[in-house]
């Protein structure tokens, strides 16, 4: 079943200059990136971001490290989307992320992991409502 799912790359894999070895991984997966846009984050916005983690003892590491440089947002379109990013992302802890996978590349540790996904259905409207308006009808020229 298509479905969309929410992806951000983030700080430290754009720091390290690593955006199109990933891009490039999520085309090559039969990823559609339907929307993208390169944002820096606020406080706010991270904190509202990650709110599902607000009383865990990473929650302030975690909102300021997203927000320590640009992140780039994405839609995500291809049957089971929400699944086959996560397996193309890898584990979170990149020593136990499977060969291959964008974080057994490109992440430092659990806390620089480089990319973010929806894990589920649910999660992902509420992400891509966060960031993304819905886009507007096509125009036509009127007769």
């Amino acid at each position: 079943m298509i479905e969309q799912t929410f992806a951000m790359i983030k700080p430290d894999a754009i720091i390290g200059k690593n955006t199109g070895r990933i891009l490039t991984m999520v085309e090559d997966s039969g990823f559609d990136i339907l929307r993208m846009h390169k944002v820096m984050l606020t406080k706010e916005g991270a904190e509202r971001f990650y709110a599902v983690h607000k009383d865990k003892p990473f929650f302030n590491e975690l909102v300021e490290f997203v927000t320590s440089g640009p992140v780039l947002i994405m839609v995500l379109e291809k049957d089971n989307a929400i699944a086959e990013w996560r397996k193309l992302m890898g584990a979170t802890d990149p020593a136990k992320a499977d060969q291959g996978t964008i974080r057994s590349l490109y992440a430092e540790s659990i806390g620089k992991n480089a990319v973010h996904g929806s894990d589920s259905k649910e999660t992902a409207q509420e992400e891509l409502s966060l960031f993304f308006a819905p886009p507007a009808p096509p125009q036509q020229q009127a007769k």
